[in-house]
């Protein structure tokens, strides 16, 4: 009998060690391939359990909030109110995915961070989320939006305070309701993203963020920023400013509108900012060569692929392995040169704010429902974009670009000194091939007031000249909107 007995408890030992091990490989290496599986509904339930936290605008207006639902298994669903204006921000939170802020912040708006989870144990016991303030002011945001929609065009704007970094206004146009993607019903949800996702417009698309675009003119300001920086030029240098630039290594010429002059073809480089001079700054870019270029740039930011806000950007980029007539029409901000709408208000804060480019962000607090701040931004320097006395020089020759005949006076408000990148008055006599990608749009980056900075922006708007007037109007409209 000893040996049967024996046998069946080595057998029976063996089998409790293999159950044993098999939890403990479920509980511990196993469980996030269980918590991915789409048939596990506990973390769903789980994460509507409970209300998630408000996001509100700096100036305290709750735009998401977390409201019973009072149908099926999910206890909460989200509510946006004025999606469409604020979606580029907020994002949404759907069952299998979130977006935007909504994302970014998932930790304290769903409890999860552990310095929300245990003050709120601490202080009354709830498991819900803490509420986010955003930078954003919502008359600032109106303003750009509706500007972008007015226009009926793709685009985006940016507005930022060149102090802090912190981002007033952040807009792109088509937008979409995010409030179609809080249904819990997986079917109607199913059929939302694709709808969304197939709309030729790309209502999802961060404009402001996640597309650049060559930025025209707005880039002579990287361009006037090297040259000052070279210690070879002043604002009242004389440059060379044909009507009609011949382009090395071709037959290929870079001409002004309608091919006349700058002045008497040798202007002063303050001039010919504010005439928005493509040869003049074209030649600049022979002169300084490729290298000071991207120097420059990637001092504004240009190639840098840190930047989040907490929402990532992509990357503005400056072409490798640029040949010499490559190099010219970069300086003018064609050719393979990009920047996204965030990098284009980029530049002018940091001109505004004597070359230190401060650290864009969108979250300006974090806070418990007693009122408790548990997170708060620092503003934080995030580049050096070239020296103070270069910067004023550089702020005064933008200045100069809003006075009456100036390209940027479209720009000007009544009372107020703004301070704008060159402007183009119509679209330079380029030959296809010396243009290579570029395509019709308008650019614009300014800020104001001149002489003390509030609010510097930057507005794209797609399928569009580059002189088109409502590019103005817009950035116009967010400067008036955030100094009012």
């Amino acid at each position: 009998m000893n040996i049967p007995l024996r046998r069946v408890a080595l057998v029976c030992g063996a089998l409790l060690f293999s159950l044993l091990a098999n939890i403990t490989y479920l509980q511990t290496l196993g469980v996030r391939r269980f918590g991915a599986d789409p048939r596990d509904q506990r973390a769903l339930l789980a994460r509507f359990a409970h209300p998630r936290g408000d996001i509100l605008t700096y100036d305290g207006r709750t735009i998401v909030r977390s409201r019973p639902s009072r149908r099926g298994p999910y206890e909460y669903r989200r509510v946006y109110t004025n999606g469409e204006m604020y979606a580029p921000v907020t994002g949404h939170i759907a069952l299998h995915q979130a977006t935007g802020v909504e994302q970014a912040e998932n930790g304290v708006l769903s409890g999860d961070d552990p310095k929300v989870r245990m003050r709120r144990l601490i202080n009354d016991g709830d498991a819900g989320g803490a509420d986010v303030r955003l930078t954003i002011r919502e008359r600032v945001q109106w303003a750009a939006y509706q500007g972008l929609r007015s226009t009926g065009r793709p685009g985006a704007a940016v507005a930022v305070d060149p102090a802090t970094g912190a981002i007033l206004a952040l807009a792109s146009y088509p937008s979409y309701d995010p409030g179609a993607y809080s249904t819990l019903n997986a079917d109607r949800l199913v059929r939302v993203d694709q709808r969304l996702s197939h709309d030729p417009s790309r209502p999802l698309l961060n404009r402001a963020l996640e597309r650049s675009y060559p930025p025209g003119s707005a880039f002579t300001v990287v361009t006037a920023a090297a040259a000052l920086a070279s210690g070879e030029y002043t604002p009242v240098s004389r440059v060379v400013a044909p009507g009609r630039l011949p382009l090395p290594g071709g037959s290929r010429h870079l001409s002004n509108p309608g091919g006349r002059p700058c002045g008497d073809g040798t202007v002063a480089l303050s001039r010919a900012f504010r005439g928005s001079c493509d040869t003049a700054f074209a030649g600049l870019g022979l002169h300084l060569g490729q290298d000071a270029l991207r120097a420059q740039a990637e001092a504004f930011g240009f190639g840098a692929d840190d930047l989040a806000v907490p929402l990532r950007a992509v990357p503005s980029t400056f072409p490798a392995g640029l040949d010499r007539a490559g190099t010219a029409l970069t300086a003018t901000g064609r050719h393979l040169v990009r920047a996204t709408p965030l990098m284009v208000a980029m530049l002018s804060a940091a001109v505004a704010n004597e070359g230190v480019l401060m650290r864009p962000y969108l979250v300006q607090d974090v806070r418990l429902p007693d009122g408790s701040i548990i997170n708060r931004a620092d503003a934080s320097p995030y580049r050096v974009t070239l020296a103070a006395p270069d910067a004023r020089q550089l702020a005064a020759m933008m200045a100069a670009v809003t006075r009456p005949g100036g390209a940027g006076e479209a720009i000007a408000i009544p009372g107020v000194e703004v301070a704008a990148g060159s402007a183009p008055a119509a679209l330079p006599g380029v030959e296809p091939a010396a243009a290579g990608s570029l395509r019709d749009q308008a650019v614009l980056t300014a800020f104001a007031p001149a002489d003390v900075p509030e609010v510097a922006v930057g507005v794209v708007l797609e399928q569009a000249p580059p002189d088109d007037p409502s590019a103005a109007a817009i950035a116009r409209a967010i400067l008036q909107a955030a100094l009012s």
